[in-house]
C-alpha cells in the first residue's frame, strides 16, 4: 500500500502537481491518465525515489519491493534465459520454467533462449528487460507504455498475465482497451491535480466531464451574484442608513472566492484531407512476393489484394513476420522481388512509416516541416496545421531537434494533413501518442472518406475501423473478409496463443511434452475454409444494408425538404424511391438472418468436431 500526500512537483516556471495525493491499497490495479507532459513518467520516479517533490509525502511500507523496467538496457549474462532468470525471487531461482514462460509469451522461441541480447533488435531487448521485471514479481509493478514494443499476439499474452498479478500494479498505456481489460482503478492526472476512481477508463472521463459541467454553472451562477452583490454596492454605498448592510455584502464578497474559468486543454483537432475518387479500384496486387537478401524464406509469397476506395484494411500479425514490408510495398519504397502492383494512375497515396521520424531535419522548425510536405501548403495553412496538432503561437517554431518522440509523431500526422490524399497508408501511428490524442485519430480516421490500410496493435483501433485484415500467421500471408472481432471468434490466432502461453510453464515444470500442434493447425485451415465463404457474405450484407440506410437517409431528407416547396411530383417520385429502398433493406436483413444461421449452424458443426 502506497499513500501520497500534499505533493507538488514542478520543473522552473512549469507546474506538474499541487498539494495532491491519493493511496494505492492492496491488490489494486491503476491506470494512470493524463496528457503527454502532465506527469506520468514523473509520478512514477518520484514513487521509485530517482526524483525528489518539491514538498509532500510518498509513504511505502517497510519491505515493500518496486518494480520498474529500467530505461537504459543493461545485459550482463550470456543468453537471454539466464539474464531473465536474474530477476527470480531467492526462493525460486531454480524454477527456470517461470522464464521461459514469459519469454515466450513475449514473443521469443525456445531457440532464442541460448542467444544473447546483443543479437536482437532493440525492440525485442526491451521485452527481455521487460521479462526480467515481471519475473521479479515486486509488491509494486510500475509499468510504463509496456505495449510500444510489443505484437498484438504478445500484448494479449501479458493482458492475462497482467489480469492475473497478484499484487498492486500502476500501468502507463495510450492502449484504451488494454487499460480497460487490467486494470481495476483509473488515476487521472488532470488540471495539476489527481482523481482516482474505480472502473474504465469510460466511467473516468465521464466523471471528470460531469465535475467541469458542475464547475461551470456554479462558476457562472456565483459571477451572477457577485455582480448583483457589487452593482448593490454602488448603488447604496453613499446611503448612511445603508450603511452596515453594505459593509457587510462587502465582507461576504471578500471572504467569498472568486471561481476562475477553467482553462482551455489543447486537444489534437484536426482531419485528413479527402480527394474525390471516382473510381472504384485503387490498388491491385498480383502475385506480389518479397524477401530480404539475408531472409531464409520470402516474407511475402505470391499475394494477391485489391484495396477499393472506402476499404478500412488492418494489418495484423507478429513483429517481424512482414507487416511494414508489405506497407513500403503499397507505399513504392520498396520494389518487389516479384509479381506487380497496379495502381490508379490518378490516386494520391498518405504514407505514415514508424521511422519516417528519423527524417524529419533537426534544424527545421515545426513549421518548416509542415510547410515542406506540399509546394501548395500556404503559410497559414501550415500555421492553421500546426495549432491543430497542438503546436500553437511559439511552440510552431520550436525546433524538430528539441522535441519529443510524441510531438514528432504529431509533427508527422501535420505532414499528412497538408497533402491531400485518396488512401492513407499507416504504420503504427499510435506510438507515443497520448490516450486522448489516439481518440482524435480515431475520429480523423472514421470520418475520412477515401480507403485507409492500417498496421496497429491497438486492438480499440482495429475494433472500431476496419472490415477487412490481412493477416500474417501461419508462416503465411492472407486476407480476411470480416472485421477484427469475426477473426478472433472464427479463426484465431494458431501461434503462441494465450492458452499455450499461459499453460506453458506448468507444462514444462511438470517434464511433460508439448502437444502436437500439427493436427490443430490443420483443423483451424479446414474450419476457415468452411466458415469464410459464410463470413464473406454476411459482411457483403451488412455492408448492402449499410449503404441501403445511408440512401434511405438522403431519400427522406430529400423529401423533407420537398414538402415546403410544393413540388408534388418530384415528392411521389422521392417517395417511390423511399418504398423501394426500404424493401431492399427488408430483403437484405432477410438474408442477412439466412446466412447468420447457416454460419451458426456450420460454427456448432465444427465445435462438436472439436
Amino acid at each position: 500500500m502506497i499513500t501520497i500526500s500534499e505533493l507538488k512537483k514542478s520543473y522552473g516556471p512549469q507546474v506538474l502537481f499541487d498539494n495532491v495525493g491519493f493511496q494505492l491499497n492492496r491488490g489494486e490495479k491503476a491506470g494512470v491518465v493524463g496528457r503527454n507532459g502532465h506527469g506520468k513518467t514523473t509520478l512514477f520516479l518520484l514513487i521509485l525515489g530517482h526524483e525528489k517533490p518539491d514538498r509532500g509525502s510518498i509513504e511505502i511500507p517497510k519491505n515493500y519491493s518496486l518494480g520498474y523496467m529500467e530505461q537504459e538496457l543493461r545485459f550482463r549474462c550470456e543468453n537471454i534465459l539466464d539474464e531473465v532468470c536474474t530477476g527470480l525471487p531467492a526462493e525460486e531461482t531454480q524454477d527456470r520454467w517461470q522464464a521461459e514462460k514469459i519469454l515466450m509469451g513475449l514473443g521469443f522461441c525456445v531457440e532464442d533462449f541460448s542467444r544473447p541480447a546483443s543479437e536482437f533488435s532493440g525492440g525485442y531487448q526491451v521485452r527481455v528487460q521487460l521479462a526480467r521485471t515481471l519475473i521479479a514479481k515486486p509488491d509494486l509493478l510500475l509499468l510504463d507504455e509496456p505495449t510500444n514494443y510489443l505484437d498484438i499476439i504478445s500484448i494479449r499474452w501479458l493482458e492475462g498475465y497482467l489480469r492475473s498479478w497478484p499484487n498492486e500494479l500502476m500501468l502507463i498505456t495510450h492502449d484504451r482497451s488494454f487499460m480497460d481489460a487490467v486494470c481495476t482503478h483509473i488515476l487521472g492526472i488532470h488540471r495539476y491535480k489527481f482523481r482516482k476512481i474505480k472502473g474504465t477508463t469510460d466511467a473516468y472521463y465521464n466523471a471528470i466531464l460531469k465535475d467541469e459541467e458542475i464547475y461551470e454553472k456554479t462558476r457562472i451562477n456565483d459571477e451572477k451574484k457577485r455582480q448583483e452583490t457589487e452593482l448593490f454596492i454602488r448603488r447604496f454605498r453613499a446611503k448612511a442608513r445603508l450603511a452596515g448592510l453594505v459593509q457587510s455584502r462587502i465582507k461576504d464578497l471578500q471572504k467569498k472566492e472568486k471561481l476562475n474559468r477553467l482553462e482551455k486543454i489543447e486537444t489534437l483537432e484536426f482531419s485528413f484531407v479527402y480527394l474525390d475518387f471516382h473510381a472504384k479500384g485503387m490498388i491491385r496486387t498480383e502475385g506480389l512476393s518479397f524477401s530480404y537478401d539475408d531472409g531464409p524464406a520470402p516474407l511475402i509469397n505470391d499475394f494477391k489484394l485489391n484495396v477499393a476506395s472506402g476499404d478500412r484494411i488492418g494489418v495484423i500479425g507478429p513483429n517481424g513476420k512482414g507487416k511494414t514490408t508489405l506497407m513500403r510495398l503499397l507505399a513504392d519504397d520498396l520494389t518487389p522481388l516479384s509479381g506487380a502492383i497496379h495502381k490508379h494512375p490518378k490516386l494520391k497515396t498518405g504514407y505514415f512509416a514508424q521511422s519516417n521520424t528519423a527524417i524529419l531535419q533537426a534544424e527545421r522548425t515545426v513549421l518548416d516541416e509542415i510547410s515542406s510536405s506540399s509546394e501548395e501548403c500556404t503559410a497559414q495553412r501550415a500555421r492553421d496545421i500546426a495549432g491543430g496538432m497542438m503546436f500553437s503561437g511559439d511552440m510552431a517554431l520550436k525546433t524538430i531537434q528539441v522535441l519529443s518522440g510524441g510531438e514528432k509523431s504529431r509533427v508527422m500526422l501535420g505532414k499528412l494533413l497538408a497533402v491531400p490524399a485518396h488512401l492513407l497508408l499507416l504504420d503504427e501511428p499510435t506510438n507515443h501518442l497520448d490516450m486522448e490524442s489516439v481518440d482524435s485519430l480515431l475520429a480523423a480516421l472514421d470520418s475520412f472518406n477515401g480507403a485507409v490500410v492500417l498496421i496497429t496493435h491497438n486492438e480499440m483501433l482495429l475494433r472500431t475501423l476496419v472490415n477487412r485484415l490481412v493477416v500474417f500467421d501461419r508462416g503465411t500471408i492472407s486476407l480476411f473478409e470480416g472485421g477484427y472481432d469475426y477473426f478472433l471468434n472464427n479463426i484465431g490466432w494458431s501461434e503462441k496463443t494465450e492458452d499455450e502461453m499461459n499453460n506453458y510453464g506448468k507444462t514444462m515444470a511438470a517434464g511433460q511434452k508439448k502437444e502436437p500442434r500439427r493436427k490443430r493447425a490443420l483443423y483451424i485451415q479446414e474450419r476457415s475454409k468452411a466458415l469464410r465463404p459464410l463470413i464473406k457474405k454476411i459482411s457483403r450484407l451488412e455492408k448492402k444494408i449499410e449503404d441501403e440506410e445511408k440512401r434511405l437517409h438522403v431519400t427522406e431528407k430529400r423529401l423533407i425538404d420537398l414538402s415546403t416547396g410544393g413540388k408534388g411530383a418530384d415528392m411521389a417520385e422521392s417517395a417511390r424511391l423511399a418504398h423501394t429502398i426500404r424493401g431492399n433493406i427488408e430483403q437484405f436483413y432477410h438474408h442477412l438472418q439466412e446466412a447468420t444461421d447457416l454460419y451458426e449452424e456450420e460454427k456448432n458443426k465444427w465445435q462438436i468436431r472439436e
